[in-house]
């Protein structure tokens, strides 16, 4: 069992639903960035995203894309984000991380290595989301050999065909990306939501965790209510990116957990 796999057993048994937080590691720079981790798991995050700087990231929008770029001008590197988790990993040894980004860095180290320094740091869980199912080979199966979950992405667009290749192999929880675009681009909607989460919940015993447009506690709520908990990311970034405190981030994340915790 993995730290993921006991934080959903955690909640289940407590009856409340998970919120993750997703944050670039080095944004604004190494320093507060890794403070701010530190302090997530006292705002009430159940699972923390650690996003991984690349300065190609497709799939993200100008709010990740910026801090990415920050993080890189900062000299963040794969290296220094494995070190930031294991630096978080010697005060909480319970609070999953999960690296989210893509290929290119890991493919560029040797995903053999990767792994050993991925499981040493403390990292529980890998998102990558530019390999598809058929790439399986080249990292998912390795990193669940590796003791690793690999989650993936289904979309409004992943159809009934679809579907059952993106939950091969998925392990951990399922990802539903609420909105068909890149991150921060609108609004998710609870009634939009719902079906496609019982669809997705028909298909596998996993948890359903939905993130993408996610920027209020209201929101946060109504969404967690339809799935088994919610991910925000692109709204805390911001808050990173105005150059607020630390202490006034950690105000607004927990705010955000706090809804997620009262669906």
């Amino acid at each position: 069992m993995t730290r993921i796999d006991a934080k959903f057993a955690e909640l289940k048994a407590q009856g409340k639903k998970a919120f993750v937080a997703y944050v670039m590691a080095g944004d604004p720079d190494v320093e507060k960035s890794l403070e701010i981790v530190k302090a997530l798991p006292r705002a009430g995050v159940d699972i923390i995203e650690l996003g991984l700087p690349f300065t190609d990231p497709m799939a993200d929008g100008p709010t990740i894309q910026l801090a990415g770029q920050r993080a890189l001008d900062h000299g963040m590197t794969l290296q220094k984000t494995l070190d930031m988790a294991a630096e978080f990993r010697k005060g909480d040894t319970t609070t999953p991380i999960v690296l989210m980004g893509y290929y290119n860095p890991i493919y560029s180290r040797g995903v053999d290595t990767f792994l050993v320094d991925a499981v040493e740091a403390g990292i529980d869980g890998l998102i990558i989301v530019d390999l598809p199912p058929e790439e399986d080979d080249e990292l998912c199966l390795p990193a669940q050999k590796a003791g690793m979950n690999f989650i993936r992405l289904a979309t409004p667009t992943t159809d009934d065909k679809r579907l059952p290749k993106v939950l091969t192999n998925t392990s951990g929880f399922v990802y539903y990306v609420s909105i068909t675009g890149i991150t921060g681009a609108a609004a998710a909607s609870g009634a939009d939501v719902a079906p496609e989460v019982a669809r997705i919940k028909a298909k596998t015993d996993l948890p359903v965790i939905v993130g993408f447009g996610v920027r209020t506690p209201e929101k946060a709520q109504e969404i967690a209510a339809v799935a088994d908990g919610t991910v925000v990311g692109s709204a805390i970034v911001n808050e990173i990116a105005q150059g607020k405190s630390v202490d006034e981030i950690i105000a607004y994340v927990a705010a955000l957990a706090e809804g997620t915790h009262r669906a």
